[in-house]
């Protein structure tokens, strides 16, 4: 694969660039596996992972914290 040259991206009209992001995230996002991740990032979601599993309840769902977010002043 051959990468196209920073100075040939920035003559992209703005419109194309954002297109070109999205389109390389997207190709990141369909393959998570792929994803690095550091000790400290494994260890830190293990951490997270075992605090869920030892209390579930703690836990918000995603309608809570968002309307609680909404609501800041």
């Amino acid at each position: 694969m051959s990468a196209m040259p920073q100075d040939e991206i920035a003559r992209l009209p703005v419109e194309q660039r954002l297109r070109l992001v999205e389109d390389i995230w997207e190709s990141i996002r369909a393959n998570p596996d792929e994803l690095p991740m550091t000790e400290a990032q494994r260890a830190e979601l293990d951490r997270r992972l075992a605090a869920h599993a030892a209390d579930p309840e703690a836990a918000e769902d995603l309608d809570s914290v968002l309307a609680r977010i909404r609501n800041r002043k």
